[in-house]
Formats: C-alpha cells, structure tokens, sequence
C-alpha cells in the first residue's frame, strides 16, 4: 500500500496500533482498546475517512458483539472475551482501502439520575433542576 491505514486516539479508546502496513490482498486487522469492559448499552461506530473527504461510516455494534448494521462488504468485526477490544478487519486489502480509521463510542451513562429542566429566560437559556 502507497499510504498507511492509521487509527486515532480519544478518551475511553486507543488504538493497538497508531499506523498499520500491509501488503494488497492480505486481511488487515486495526483493533482499539476500550478503557472499561463494554456493556450492551455501549454502542461501538467504525468510520474511515479519506483525505480530503467527509467521514464514511463502516458499521455499528454493541459491546457484546451484537451487531446493529450489516457492514460494508469484505469489513467484519470483532469484541475480545472480556470486551475490551474491538476489532475491524479488512479483508483483501487494497491501496484503496488507505485511510484513517475511526472507532467511536456511546457509552452508558450511569450515577446522576436527576431532570433536568430547560427554562428560556429572556436573553439566555437557563437549566434548572
């Protein structure tokens, strides 16, 4: 591949590997450690981008493994025993596939079970519990 497959970094997920090589036709693996074991609530997006362009969605799966949407052709994913790596690989990689790939999370909220209401005071917006 001309380009390198490279993965980003957030708060609660780090990719395994900044840059992937391979070779054309090969299956390549891009893998992001989760900071916590993920829940069924937690809903996992994968997204690449190339450059120059608007972000292209992959496919989206629950924490467990469950997948939400049927992923692009020749992607599969992956959740480790203790779900706490995700996994996208790419089957017969092509330069086309050069990229930066994206793992993103929603994670469950938990601990503050309190409304909050949403008042508009004349020249500003206010919340209240």
């Amino acid at each position: 591949m001309d380009r390198p497959l490279t993965c980003v970094c957030c708060q609660d997920l780090t990719p395994t590997n900044k840059e992937v090589f391979s070779v054309e036709g090969s299956t390549v693996t891009l893998s992001y450690k989760y900071s916590k074991e993920a829940t069924g609530s937690d809903y996992f997006y994968w997204y690449r981008q190339y450059p120059g362009k608007p972000q292209e969605f992959l496919i989206s799966h629950l924490g467990t493994g469950v997948k939400i949407s049927d992923p692009v052709p020749g992607i599969t994913f992956y959740v480790s025993g203790d779900k706490t790596l995700m996994t996208l690989q790419i089957s017969s990689a092509a330069v086309t596939d050069s990229a930066v790939y994206y793992c993103a999370v929603r994670p469950t909220v938990t601990g503050n079970t309190k409304t909050l209401f949403s008042t508009t005071p004349p020249g500003g917006t206010h919340c209240t519990e």
